[in-house]
């Protein structure tokens, strides 16, 4: 066996060592599955959690990024088959070419389709679309117990599928999937923008809006003050038709444009994001932002990926890493997320990606973050003083008013509160141990929060 490598999330926080194997065929991952050692073993795709949810220290990680292949597309049933190693980009970039897109898209391109279903992404349309499991039609789980299992929502054992979708990977080794997806005209959106000048703004605005969109998210500064807190940059869309495009792209309306990549710098030095770099980037980018702006048409891949234009960008954070909290509370849970908002400005944290969404229709997974109500994330230094028990009290709050935190960003909350947050739990473990009687699955997230 190879020697371990060392191996974070993407906040680059916590690492562990674990032996990595790649197989490239469901049938080498199903051997490497039964032939796991006493710690463990657990699935990896691009490593786009944030946290521990793709670690096991001491165990076998399965690095499924070589478990791919060409996307298979029905255009009568309008579904996309793919084996579950496929990167979200190389779908889209797959379905553009036949007029389709995904039915759901989280924050980057680069998750692969099983790392999506394992954490039941959303995205900027969870309002109306839900998230990416709604659209799911079957899925294919290998188990540590050798079965091959094919599962859907209505199939012979919907309670598994649902354990999976939003399971964290700990019911089984996904390999291949069937999702619905969209038709569409063009590879480009129709955006509206408008710049609110205070959070009681923001909200009332998506509030009375997001309804007439498919796709709706705000950018809200969480370093202003008095009267300025919560101001933001709020973006509507809409698949743009091609009667919206200018002449040059209605020739090509379906060219898929990703756009130039830029890299971050390898190193930067800690304390490089700061109360005051920051606020001065948020103060320019809010000031930028046009007041009110209608139907300008940008590229699919802008509007839905604006970070993935920069490689690496993670690394801004310093060697210690970034921490992002995300959480959802209810729809008349305004005061809990108007209380994070002033407590994240009073500590000065530092936070040029905060991100707020109103969330639609969960699905049924025990595990699936999305619930309606209001999401959301931010991104924090993990070396900022005070952060855990900032974040600690936060969590009270969220918890008290009906709320939770999305497993997929975590890297610190305490099992405790999670477990009061999702009181499924007890039934999601009696499913995933039909198919892992010996508790073979685990990660370094479902040992912290005591999920296995």
């Amino acid at each position: 066996m190879s020697r371990p490598t060392l191996l974070t999330g993407w906040g680059r926080t916590a690492p562990t060592a674990a032996h990595v194997v790649r197989p490239r065929t469901a049938e080498q991952a199903a051997r490497m599955l039964a032939e796991a050692g006493p710690r463990g073993v657990l699935a990896r795709g691009l490593g786009r959690s944030y946290g521990d949810a793709a670690q096991v220290a001491g165990g076998t990680v399965l690095d499924c990024t070589e478990l791919t292949g060409p996307p298979r597309l029905d255009i009568v049933e309008e579904e996309l088959t793919a084996p579950a190693g496929t990167s979200l980009g190389r779908i889209v970039g797959h379905l553009l070419r036949h007029g389709y897109f995904l039915p759901v898209t989280p924050g980057t391109r680069h998750v692969t389709l099983g790392g999506a279903i394992a954490a039941d992404v959303h995205g900027k349309n969870h309002h109306v679309d839900s998230s990416l499991g709604a659209h799911l039609r079957s899925l294919t789980l290998l188990t540590p117990t050798g079965g091959v299992l094919r599962l859907g929502p209505e199939g012979s054992d919907p309670d598994l599928f649902w354990a999976t979708v939003g399971g964290m990977g700990l019911t089984g080794v996904i390999t291949e999937a069937t999702l619905g997806v969209l038709p569409v005209e063009t590879a480009y959106a129709r955006v509206d923008t408008d710049r609110t000048p205070d959070l009681d703004s923001t909200l009332e605005l998506m509030a009375r809006t997001d309804h007439a969109h498919r796709y709706s998210v705000c950018w809200v500064d969480l370093l202003a003050r008095g009267a300025s807190l919560g101001r933001g940059v709020l973006t509507r869309a809409d698949h743009a038709l091609r009667a919206d495009l200018p002449a040059p792209q209605r020739r090509d309306p379906l060219r898929h444009r990703t756009g130039p990549t830029l890299a971050a710098p390898p190193w930067a030095p800690p304390g490089l994001l700061n109360r005051w770099t920051v606020g001065a980037f948020n103060s320019a980018h809010h000031r930028a932002a046009p007041l009110r702006e209608r139907g300008r048409v940008q590229p699919l891949s802008g509007f839905f990926h604006p970070l993935d234009a920069v490689a690496g960008w993670n690394r801004m954070y310093g060697p210690r890493g970034l921490v992002q909290y995300q959480f959802v509370v209810p729809f008349g849970g305004e005061d809990t997320l108007r209380a994070v908002a002033e407590g994240l400005s009073r500590a000065g944290a530092p936070s040029f990606l905060a991100v707020l969404k109103r969330m639609g229709a969960p699905t049924p997974g025990p595990l699936s973050f999305p619930r309606p109500g209001w999401s959301l994330a931010v991104d924090l230094p993990a070396g900022l003083p005070g952060l855990a028990r900032l974040l600690d009290g936060f969590d009270q709050r969220v918890l008290a008013a009906g709320g939770r935190v999305y497993l997929a960003k975590d890297s610190r909350a305490r099992p405790e509160t999670v477990h009061a947050m999702y009181p499924a739990i007890p039934e999601w473990r009696a499913t995933r141990a039909r198919v892992d009687p010996g508790g073979v699955l685990v990660s370094d997230l479902a040992r912290r929060l005591r999920l296995v």
